[in-house]
């Protein structure tokens, strides 16, 4: 790549698609910021230029990571479905994007055991802005009468806790298993979810 002709915003992303090929290639620990480099094809002192780190390089794939989510996540809301199949869908896709990049990674377990503590803030976040998404959806429809009234926020909520525990972040590489398996069990999870939705609504309005 020449530094000349790229953008800065190329560079970057070429640094990120890097590490994501260094990660599946030697796993985290591993990896040093001179392979970084190398698999970019820009010097080494050009790294720090854009990242202070390999650790700071690694969070961001997986900012990236998130932001793709969320995009996938929005579109799936504008799509020509009920809102159950888009509660469904982007339950989905908050699971399986992750799944799909973790089986990918070699020695997941070392990388998210070294950036713990600065995942766990990340993750927080992260949630939040998927519930969010869900949340407007629950809105919307209810709003339209497609749905019962309810608490959409602590519906949205509930629907992430209980989709936490599918997640390759809670699961040690090994216990992940195959695609088509982990799919599934979203997709039976996402089912009594989204069918739960009539006795949270009257849970809700019992309350008020």
């Amino acid at each position: 790549m020449s530094q000349k002709t790229a953008s800065k915003d190329q560079v970057r992303e070429a640094l990120l698609d890097a590490m994501d090929r260094l990660l599946a290639r030697y796993g985290y620990q591993k990896t040093t910021v001179d392979d970084l480099a190398a698999e970019a094809g820009i010097g080494k002192g050009s790294v720090y230029l854009y990242f202070s780190s390999k650790e700071q390089v690694a969070l961001s794939c997986v900012d990236r990571l998130h932001d793709r989510l969320l995009r996938n996540m929005a579109c799936i809301a504008t799509e020509r479905l009920s809102a159950k199949e888009k509660i469904a869908e982007m339950l989905l896709e908050r699971v399986m994007s992750r799944f799909e990049y973790c089986r990918n990674a070699t020695s997941l377990d070392e990388m998210l055991a070294a950036l713990q503590k600065e995942l766990l803030a990340r993750k927080e976040q992260y949630h939040a802005q998927e519930a969010e998404l869900i949340e407007k959806v629950l809105v919307e429809a209810s709003k339209a009468g497609e749905i019962p009234r309810c608490d959409a926020v602590a519906a949205a909520e509930a629907m992430i806790l209980a989709t936490n525990g599918l997640l390759p972040y809670s699961l040690r590489t090994t216990q992940l298993g195959t695609s088509e398996a982990i799919e599934e069990k979203v997709r039976s999870v996402a089912c009594l979810l989204v069918s739960g939705l009539s006795g949270l609504t009257e849970k809700c309005q019992g309350e008020k």
